[in-house]
């Protein structure tokens, strides 16, 4: 179990989030081709807890309130040709399940991969990270079209071309780019790009945050358009929602 959650680990924060891999989210290589690619890329096709999901089918549940220990630790940014990436520096981390995972990095995705009752956001920020045995928990906050967002003028300051890599002028605290409220919605699911390994701790906030429409044009032109897997099966799981 912890060799398999050490190669999780390595793809998610490697290869399969820095852009490993001849996928893509467009064509013969776009995601419903993607189980096919390469072997190790087979849960994408055959897995039954795929993210992203629908946040329907929801139970009130009693959930923990998040602990939340982040620091400005975002330090450059790197577009791998499938997101751009913030890679962040030890020492920020949140407590889920009275076990620590340390923030590794954030990322984009446009339009948002998970919809939320049936309902699509144009941007959505997910946020990587890890404990000691390499088990992931991600952070999801989806943003409507709405006020220019500080956080992300900063990061689009010096957006690097694809397959470079740029430092920031200033450490990121990602912390801002959370809502303020910080009730959300758990699932089981996996990551959303290949191998859509399985086991990941899924979180995705209620409230929605904003970015301009000019913000997420950038970002969508950069990356040539559309940059989300279609929501997956829910299968057997429920959504637990923080009442």
């Amino acid at each position: 179990m912890k060799r398999l959650s050490a190669v999780i680990f390595s793809l998610a924060i490697g290869t399969a989030i820095a852009g490993g891999g001849h996928w893509s989210y467009h064509g013969e290589t776009g995601p419903q081709h993607w189980g096919d690619l390469k072997s190790e890329y087979i849960m994408c096709k055959i897995g039954k807890n795929q993210s992203p999901v629908d946040l329907s089918r929801i139970v009130e549940a009693d959930l923990e309130k998040l602990q939340i220990n982040y620091s400005a630790g975002g330090v450059s940014v790197t577009n791998n040709g499938h997101t751009i990436k913030v890679s962040y520096e030890p020492g920020s981390y949140i407590i889920v399940d009275g076990v620590k995972f340390e923030l590794k990095q954030f990322h984009f995705h446009a339009p948002s991969e998970h919809t939320i009752k049936g309902k699509s956001y144009p941007f959505e920020a997910h946020f990587v990270h890890a404990d000691k045995n390499g088990n992931l928990a991600v952070i999801g906050v989806v943003f409507k079209e709405g006020k220019e967002n500080p956080v992300i003028k900063k990061i689009w300051a010096n957006l690097p071309e694809k397959g470079e890599k740029v430092k920031l002028a200033h450490k990121i605290n990602a912390y801002d780019l959370l809502p303020e409220k910080k009730k959300y919605y758990r699932y089981s699911g996996s990551l959303t790009t290949p191998p859509c390994s399985e086991g990941v701790r899924w979180i995705v906030m209620k409230e929605e945050m904003e970015l301009s429409k000019e913000q997420i044009e950038k970002f969508r032109k950069l990356m040539g358009g559309d940059t989300n897997r279609p929501v997956q099966p829910l299968n057997a799981r429920m959504i637990m929602e923080m009442d």
